[in-house]
């Protein structure tokens, strides 16, 4: 999971680099409001922490963050030093509240709090890399592409040849299994690059929502397999070594 940071407070870096760090969140730092902004306008993060009163502009970033597209739900905490309200704050998107200066036990206690939605969201956007055949249609034409991730939320695309892919399209792609299952969805077109687009979905077909759960909790379960055999590589190759 990945956090983002929005302060230029030393003491403020150093308490919650080492709080969440302790629960493996990783921190993206950010010393002003503008470059904030520009970060979660374009990717999702599992949580921020806004350090509203000692950053310029930083409580209207914090309200520019949560009504973007992709951090609706992320977790916010907002870090106040006297001058915006505990009102204000919650009303301009915050789920926590803290003071400066921040108490670590404080801090730590909030996060046990919010670990959990912190996780969901993290599952509902991390991208699984797959290489799947793919149909897009849109209007009066249908293009074939390769998906290159999938995600609960959506997906990234490519190899689809010189047709223009925008707005809204209707998606189709068998699921992997032992009897291939169709998988059918609206999504809407995102972003795009020169060799990609990313799809968001609006609205997934209902007889195809459970199966497709059921394959993106067998590649999370692939994933953590894998994670641990790593980690248990790593370890005994470490214990080895140390005798």
């Amino acid at each position: 999971m990945t956090s983002l940071l929005l302060t230029s407070d030393a003491a403020l870096l150093d308490v919650v680099r080492t709080t969440f760090s302790a629960l493996a969140v990783g921190l993206e730092v950010r010393a002003d409001a503008a470059s904030a902004m520009e970060l979660a306008g374009r990717r999702h993060l599992d949580g921020f922490v806004i350090d509203c009163d000692d950053v310029r502009g930083a409580t209207e970033a914090l309200a520019t963050i949560r009504n973007g597209r992709s951090n609706k739900l992320s977790v916010v905490f907002a870090v106040l030093n006297g001058k915006t309200s505990v009102s204000a704050a919650v009303e301009a998107g915050a789920n926590f509240i803290v003071g400066k200066p921040v108490p670590d036990a404080l801090l730590r206690s909030h996060l046990d709090i919010a670990l959990p939605r912190m996780e969901r969201e993290h599952r509902r956007y991390f991208r699984h890399k797959i290489d799947l055949s793919i149909t897009l249609s849109c209007s009066d034409q249908t293009v074939v592409g390769k998906i290159m991730n999938v995600s609960e939320g959506g997906l990234a695309v490519t190899h689809f040849g010189p047709a223009a892919v925008e707005g809204t399209v209707t998606i189709q792609f068998d699921l992997p299994a032992t009897t291939a299952q169709a998988f059918r969805a609206k999504a809407e077109v995102v972003w795009r690059d020169a060799f990609a687009i990313g799809l968001r979905f609006l609205r997934v077909e209902p007889d195809c929502r459970l199966s497709f759960e059921a394959w993106l909790g067998s590649l999370e379960a692939q994933l953590q397999f894998r994670e641990s055999a790593q980690s248990s590589t790593t370890t005994s190759g470490m214990a080895g070594r140390s005798r």
